[in-house]
């Protein structure tokens, strides 16, 4: 399976516009990119080895955590990783679900929440 830069990021940013409008209003400080895999030191953030282990990468700092003091800093990155997500999909359906659930999991770390509380979310 795959899929041009375009039509992948396309799935991307409709990801972002189903998320229910209090989620997208309360996004704050954070660009979403695309990526083809993730890099080195991407890998290394989230403890990983293979690149094609790892379909989204939250990096920065959660809103929960943000201080009076958070000001005049960079967005916090949601990278989206194309390849690793197009290689664990067979059809156009699977990698547009897959897209949704990772934009979803990284927004979900932008808010503070962990894998382990995403997880239990998932039971």
């Amino acid at each position: 399976m795959h899929l041009t830069r375009k039509q992948f990021t396309r799935l991307v940013l409709e990801a972002l516009d189903s998320l229910p409008p209090r989620f997208q209003e309360a996004l704050e400080n954070v660009t979403v990119l695309v990526a083809d895999w993730p890099r080195p030191e991407q890998l290394r953030t989230a403890g990983l080895g293979g690149r094609g282990d790892l379909l989204g990468l939250y990096e920065g700092i959660p809103q929960v955590e943000r201080g009076s003091g958070y000001n005049m800093v960079l967005p916090d990155r949601i990278t989206i990783f194309q390849r690793p997500i197009e290689a664990v999909c067979e059809t156009v359906e699977q990698v547009t679900e897959e897209v949704r659930a990772t934009v979803v999991h990284e927004i979900a770390h932008h808010f503070g929440w962990s894998d382990e509380e995403l997880a239990e979310m998932g039971r």
